[in-house]
């Protein structure tokens, strides 16, 4: 399985209340973490045939967004 990270704008556990239901719906529950303690605020998702354009995509809807990380 694949694992994806991305640079994120998700600051804070408020952030992550509001992006929750669009990346458990493209990625699916427990399938993505968010480092708040990381200054990147690196999310870390397990792609098992996700895209990062759909990782992104599920970001943006929720107001966000993502850098994919190397």
């Amino acid at each position: 399985m694949e694992t994806l990270k991305f640079k994120s704008t998700i600051k804070c556990t408020g952030c992550l209340d509001k992006v929750t239901p669009h990346l458990n719906k493209t990625v699916g529950a427990d399938k993505w973490k968010v480092d708040l303690n990381d200054p990147d605020r690196v999310l870390t998702v397990e792609a098992d045939g996700v895209t990062p354009d759909q990782v992104n995509n599920a970001l943006a809807d929720a107001g966000f967004s993502g850098e994919i990380i190397k």
